[in-house]
């Protein structure tokens, strides 16, 4: 960190379901003059929240318009379907969308999932928000398929979840403007990536042409004939005189 940081805050969006506290732990560490202030936001917002300047990186599902934005692939989250406790699927450890034809299937607004051909069968309404599709699904009227996360995230004691083995999967990134790069960014991206504090992309890696060079003053040097030279002051050893 740069005496240009102090009193400097690192603003880190984040969509439900992602839960930063890893990473943001060993930004604390390693960053602990730049404190970090999360930002909740809906997956439907995030874009346009770190285009219009309101976080410096942000968490996202994928896909997202990546214009103008660079992207980091993470991880992949399993889809599952939320289900009442009472209904057939909570029989089973996992299922295949075939299992769900006969269901009617809710697909809120801000779902992620990219669905070619959308499982079970359409509902009479598009809820706006997963939490209010988790709502619907409690009161009986259909079935939910999320990434896991947000399963848990809206966990119900009357409500369960089961692996769907060949639905599309969620993926998570880290994202943030191109243009607004900044050594804050970098060095969130360090510690995304599993970057030590002494890693070669750190903010002052040595430069290039020092250890060339000291290698070649430790390196002792050579007379035509290809054997070592004898360093000045000093005697080759001989046989002693008897």
């Amino acid at each position: 960190m740069t005496d240009g940081e102090t009193g400097r805050v690192f603003r880190l969006a984040y969509v439900p379901g992602v839960t930063p506290a890893k990473w943001v732990n060993i930004w604390a560490e390693r960053m602990p003059g730049v404190p970090v202030t999360l930002v909740p936001v809906p997956a439907a917002e995030v874009v346009r929240l770190l285009r219009d300047g309101g976080a410096d990186a942000g968490f996202v599902r994928l896909p997202i318009d990546r214009d103008g934005l660079s992207v980091i692939p993470l991880y992949v989250e399993t889809t599952v379907v939320v289900v009442p406790k009472d209904h057939a699927v909570a029989a089973a450890d996992e299922v295949d969308i075939a299992d769900l034809t006969d269901d009617t299937v809710f697909r809120p607004l801000d779902d992620t999932i990219e669905w070619t051909v959308r499982p079970g069968l359409p509902a009479f309404t598009r809820p706006a928000t997963t939490a209010e599709a988790v709502e619907l699904v409690a009161a009986g009227t259909g079935l939910l398929l999320v990434p896991q996360s947000l399963a848990r995230l809206h966990h119900r004691r009357d409500l369960t979840y089961r692996p769907v083995r060949d639905a599309p999967q969620s993926q998570v990134a880290l994202t943030w403007p191109t243009d607004a790069t900044t050594d804050l960014v970098e060095d969130f991206i360090g510690i995304v990536r599993g970057r030590t504090v002494n890693s070669s992309r750190g903010r002052t890696p040595a430069s290039p042409a020092e250890k060339p060079a000291q290698r070649q003053a430790q390196k002792p040097a050579q007379n035509r004939s290809g054997r070592r030279a004898v360093p000045a002051g000093r005697k080759r050893k001989g046989h002693r005189p008897r």
